[in-house]
């Protein structure tokens, strides 16, 4: 069997390559690099360089390899960002999945497993569940919903079978901890690093089930050979809601130097998001979820060893007014 990894060189993309070369799939990689590393990327892949808004490239690879199954991942998930990214934020994570989704369509591919996010349900509804309605408040949140709406759609009309995962706050190794924009805890440990205080917007009162990677990859990874779960979607992470604050005492504890915060005005986001995971418990032989001060003191290792990295500022900032300080 094999399997294309969308994303493959970013976060949750690199893990998902590995746990399927474990269970014996053959995996091509591709990813643009543009918030992620070629190292990476397991030695076992087939390495592409490229972005899934590459139409042409992307009929050629479907062509030339003929997919079995195709997990995407590839997205610049930054919520809060996204306000001000619009276009970018649609030609990548929208138009990039419609053209994925056509290609599969056209090469009668097995499943398409999708990541979503939990951020396609908005605010106030505790604890997320998939029976609610999704009510996203940023364009990341529209633009997830979007094409899971259009893999159902793409299902009715020409029998595409695949699984939506709506995972959040996933920390671990591998992540991208010079993005400013995204991934609290990689942002807290970059900062740690460079000798600068944590920020946290507002009063940091804000909860979120940070999730360890270990929580995520593996069910993502396992899904396609679950013919169960086709046409179904899924929460999946971490079970236990902590503060931001709470997130950022642990950090400064774990990496052995004091706490030093500093709180910036208060930005636009949904409060309180955590979801439930009975569904896919039902699903799945889900693991006892990562303690956090587990996951954190292994991240915190690999983060030792990789070093800092630099934050950059988003080149292609599209409406620049009411960015939020520290942007």
């Amino acid at each position: 069997m094999k399997a294309l990894v969308t994303g493959a060189a970013g976060f949750i993309g690199s893990h998902v390559a590995r746990h399927l070369l474990n269970e014996g799939l053959k995996v091509v990689a591709l990813d643009d690099l543009s918030g992620g590393f070629r190292d990476n990327v397991p030695e076992a892949a087939v390495w592409v360089q490229a972005s899934v808004t590459d139409y042409e490239l992307l009929q050629a690879l479907f062509e030339a390899e003929q997919f079995d199954y195709v997990f995407h991942l590839a997205a610049y998930a930054a919520e809060g960002l996204s306000h001000f990214i619009r276009r970018y934020n649609y030609d990548t994570n929208l138009i990039g999945s419609i053209n994925l989704i056509n290609l599969s369509v056209l090469h009668q591919i097995k499943c398409f497993v999708f990541t979503s996010s939990i951020a396609v349900y908005g605010a106030n509804q505790l604890p997320m569940s998939e029976d609610m309605i999704p009510q996203p408040e940023d364009p990341y949140g529209v633009s997830k919903y979007a094409v899971e709406l259009d893999l159902a759609a793409a299902h009715h009309q020409f029998g595409l079978d695949y699984i939506v995962f709506r995972p959040h706050n996933v920390y671990g190794k591998h992540q991208n901890i010079g993005d400013k924009y995204r991934n609290v805890v990689g942002i807290f440990m970059n900062q740690v690093l460079l000798g600068q205080p944590l920020t946290i917007f507002g009063d940091g009162e804000q909860t979120r089930a940070f999730s360890h990677i270990d929580d995520v990859a593996p069910i993502i990874a396992c899904s396609a050979l679950n013919p169960a779960a086709y046409g179904e979607v899924f929460n999946v992470g971490g079970d236990q809601p902590y503060t931001v604050n709470e997130l950022a005492r642990v950090v400064c504890e774990v990496m052995g130097v004091p706490p030093n915060i500093i709180h910036l005005p208060e930005r636009k986001e949904v409060k309180h998001a955590f979801s439930s995971h009975d569904k896919a418990k039902r699903f799945f032989d889900l693991s006892t979820p990562v303690p956090l001060r587990d996951g954190i003191t292994e991240m915190a290792a690999w983060v030792r060893q990789v070093g800092s990295r630099k934050t950059e500022d988003f080149a292609a900032i599209e409406i620049p007014y009411g960015l939020p300080e520290g942007w």
